[in-house]
């Protein structure tokens, strides 16, 4: 006699599929807060800069701002976080310059003057179009970019360098996952064995053998510092390690001064410490 289902046990696949449709839009709405107006501009902090817009695999026209220096002097290609836009880190900007390094800093689609809607694909394809046009506009070599990524900027990096070469990574305040991520949060913690592990650093970060350098604070109260410490246990040698005592996930420059700067320049100009 053939075995009898429960009419709503149908449901559960079209449930499962609805979920995992709808998931990656549930996702974007959690992790992007871009910001189209800018609060400041490099004249405000008298930084000499270029203007610049380039153009993405897919058609989205990104803005961003480069500021020159020596020719042969490294330079930072900087991912920035999932709020707000380039005009609230140009304080990092001027602390870097004065250190002699290079520094382009560009938005995602979405954020400040760049067209489109962020999302993981797109924030990865934004990347690489920044670094193309630092070496084929600019004229940068490959030698001479190191990455810095902050944050959710982090997986933006270390895409890039898995597919462009480059001198080495800064991974900064990063999380392993948004996997991981979930289970920090309430709303999320349950659903946590059904998502899936999106912009995966933990993954990427072992099969990149350039140098990296992975800062955390110790009191980051948005990405745990255990997470640094998992992507430094995970990321094939050469790596290095730097915690910032006392920094959360957006003082990190405040908090780590001087010594914060020394180690970015030292590892920017020698890829060691």
């Amino acid at each position: 006699m053939p075995v009898k289902w429960p009419h709503w046990v149908i449901l559960i696949p079209i449930l499962v599929g609805v979920f995992y449709y709808l998931y990656p839009k549930i996702e974007n709405l959690f992790l992007f807060f871009p910001q189209k107006k800018f609060d400041f501009l490099p004249e405000s902090f008298r930084l000499h800069y270029k203007d610049v817009h380039f153009v993405t695999e897919d058609g989205n026209t990104l803005h961003g701002w480069f500021f020159p220096g020596e020719r042969d002097h490294p330079v930072i290609l900087h991912f920035h976080g999932n709020s707000g836009n380039i005009s609230h880190r140009l304080e990092l900007v001027r602390h870097l310059l004065q250190r002699g390094l290079q520094v382009f800093i560009f938005d995602y689609r979405g954020y400040g003057k760049s067209e489109g809607r962020p999302s993981e694909k797109g924030i990865y394809q934004d990347g690489v179009a920044a670094y193309d046009y630092l070496v084929q506009k600019e004229g940068i070599l490959p030698g001479h970019i190191a990455l810095h990524g902050h944050s959710m900027g982090a997986a933006a990096a270390l895409e890039v360098a898995l597919n462009r070469g480059v001198k080495s990574v800064i991974l900064e305040s990063a999380f392993t996952s948004t996997k991981d991520m979930a289970k920090t949060m309430p709303l999320f913690f349950l659903l946590t064995p059904f998502l899936p592990a999106n912009y995966n650093n933990l993954e990427k970060v072992a099969r990149l053998h350039i140098p990296k350098l992975i800062i955390h604070g110790d009191s980051d109260e948005v990405v745990p510092f255990s997470m640094g410490e998992r992507l430094f246990a995970s990321a094939a040698q050469p790596k290095y390690f730097l915690r910032l005592k006392g920094a959360g996930h957006n003082d990190t420059c405040l908090k780590g001064g001087r010594a914060y700067l020394d180690v970015i320049e030292r590892f920017a100009e020698d890829s060691t410490l």
